[in-house]
């Protein structure tokens, strides 16, 4: 089956996902909350949305193996596997504050070849396959073409667990507060990241972030004509835990900031 196939299948179960979670968050209360760790919460909501992903994946790739969120299915095949957030933003759809989003990406061996992210609350479907544009709705998206950091407005994300490089971080919003156009966290770093591919936002930068987090928006910022690095400016972003996205004219400047204050 050919990309552009299974592009066009996977958008249509994110939003059948995405349908479930929208309904849900109407009666949804705090009663139904649970707690995986320090701060991070689940719900229902995120593991039924999860079952209606993987029951529609299976059917479109079935020697596939997944990589899941809430571990409703976990099984690493040799050449494709699912990676699967089918709630980023739980905290955001708990507190009944927008934005949250559904990620599916598809990876092949090693290289992430398609990604779809479905911003529930706007009803905004953000896709791209490898070889292909980016798209929203249907129409192609682009970075931005801010030159430098100083004329950039930049989106980040607060740790909730490990704080073991808090100082750092600190001192790195510090100074991008100081250096930049402003700083947004809306609490979905795969909102983040294809807002940054449709250039609302010109970079995107956090770390501690789980591959199911980003996975997807890291094929559609590429695609958007974007550059997706680690801290240290390298390409391995899935394993680091670490990530900054940017519309590839503000990357260098971007990471030699970063690099100052993550010593």
């Amino acid at each position: 089956m050919q990309l552009e196939q299974i592009a066009k299948q996977v958008i249509e179960i994110a939003k059948q996902a995405g349908d479930f979670i929208r309904r849900e968050r109407k009666t949804f209360n705090s009663d139904k909350i649970e707690y995986k760790g320090l701060n991070d919460l689940v719900s229902y909501v995120d593991k039924t949305a999860e079952g209606i992903i993987v029951a529609g994946l299976e059917k479109v790739l079935p020697a596939a193996g997944f990589i899941t969120e809430e571990q409703t299915k976990t099984h690493i095949a040799d050449q494709y596997n699912w990676i699967i957030d089918p709630l980023d933003g739980t905290t955001n759809f708990i507190h009944g504050v927008p934005s949250y989003s559904v990620s599916i990406a598809l990876k092949e061996y090693d290289d992430l070849v398609l990604g779809v992210v479905y911003e529930i609350n706007l009803d905004e479907c953000f896709y791209a396959r490898k070889g292909s544009p980016a798209y929203l709705n249907g129409t192609e998206i682009h970075v931005s073409k801010a030159p430098k950091v100083a004329d950039s407005l930049i989106a980040t994300g607060f740790p909730y667990y490990d704080f073991g490089k808090q100082q750092q971080y600190i001192n790195l919003f510090t100074y991008l507060m100081k250096n930049c156009h402003g700083l947004r966290r809306l609490g979905s770093a795969a909102v983040d990241l294809v807002y940054t591919a449709c250039g609302r936002f010109d970079a995107f930068y956090e770390y501690n972030l789980n591959a199911r987090d980003v996975a997807a928006g890291i094929v559609i910022v590429r695609q958007a004509g974007g550059q997706v690095v680690n801290f240290s400016g390298g390409d391995e972003v899935l394993d680091t835990r670490e990530l900054i996205a940017t519309n590839g004219k503000i990357t260098n400047e971007l990471v030699e900031v970063v690099q100052q204050q993550f010593k």
